[in-house]
């Protein structure tokens, strides 16, 4: 090579030594402006997962408050249920939703698999919820039918209660009936006084008896059989005459002037004569005659007695 040619050669090399070092620069510049791209795309990566999981876990919050809310409009009802075993089932579940709303609320759940899990036990909660719902509205509706049921058998038995008030007041009148069919009655009943040959005495003071007349009528209702008749008689002044003996008369033992015993075979007796002999001074003025069969005071008027 010739000294005229050596100048250039240099200068060559120099060019390729600077186009190397060029190189290496934006080599260099590449590999940085890649490297902090990657770690811009890893933040922005980072950042976008922490934000979804942000919004999970506010999304589930969302979710448990709902659920918290749907327990809550159910759960006076469901206190109200007469089941133990619901109720227990219904107060541990509502538990845990509240233990799995302090997790989230106050220990700020990062984790996207925590998230996951939660989502499931979310899930299965309300899957309990509709369960326990479900049952609630069926012993709602049982219940519901129960007491319909019962306002039914209710009412039936207030109908039945009335027919039996119905059928024991016409029992009870029928009875009456009967008895006042059987009761017996007497007619024509009359008051004298009589003297000493048992000729009327006018004069009240000077009776030595005083006699009832009266008749009993046909009554084929009526027991055959001896028949005691009690005859009470009553001074103008209050007092009962004689002392023929008691008899029961509404629950009480009632004193009788005289009585008679006759023989009764469901025909009419007429002229049956009870007679009581005068043991007192007589006044004149209004006597009461009483007259009583078979507990019953069948015959009681006044009659006015002269001087």
């Amino acid at each position: 090579m010739s000294a005229k040619n050596f100048p250039a050669g240099k200068t060559l090399v120099g060019v390729v030594i600077l186009l190397a070092v060029l190189l290496l620069a934006v080599v260099g510049f590449g590999v940085w402006q890649v490297s902090s791209l990657k770690a811009d795309v890893a933040e922005a990566r980072l950042a976008n997962e922490e934000l979804q999981l942000d919004n999970q876990q506010l999304q589930l919050s969302n979710e448990f408050d709902m659920l918290n809310s749907e327990f809550a409009q159910y759960e006076d009802q469901a206190q109200r249920l007469a089941n133990d075993t619901i109720l227990a089932k219904y107060t541990a579940a509502k538990a845990k939703v509240e233990q799995l709303m302090d997790e989230l609320k106050h220990e700020k759940v990062k984790s996207a698999a925590r998230i996951k899990e939660l989502q499931s036990e979310i899930s299965t909660l309300k899957g309990l919820l509709r369960h326990y719902v479900s049952q609630i509205d069926s012993l709602s509706r049982e219940n519901g039918q129960l007491k319909e049921e019962n306002s039914q058998i209710r009412e039936q038995n207030s109908r039945l209660n009335n027919r039996i008030d119905q059928v024991t007041q016409s029992n009870r009148q029928l009875n009456e009936r009967i008895t006042l069919a059987e009761k017996l009655n007497v007619t024509g009943v009359s008051f004298v006084a009589l003297k000493k040959n048992g000729k009327v005495e006018k004069n009240i003071t000077k009776a030595k008896q005083l006699k009832v007349t009266f008749t009993v009528p046909q009554n084929n209702s009526t027991p055959v059989g001896d028949k005691t008749f009690y005859l009470r008689i009553v001074s103008p002044e209050g007092q009962l005459l004689g002392q023929g003996g008691s008899f029961s008369f509404e629950g009480q033992s009632v004193a009788s002037t005289a009585r008679k015993t006759i023989e009764y075979s469901g025909e009419e007796v007429p002229g049956i004569n009870i007679y009581w002999d005068v043991n007192t001074t007589l006044n004149p003025g209004a006597y009461t005659v009483e007259l009583f069969v078979d507990g019953y005071r069948v015959f009681s008027r006044s009659f006015t007695m002269n001087k």
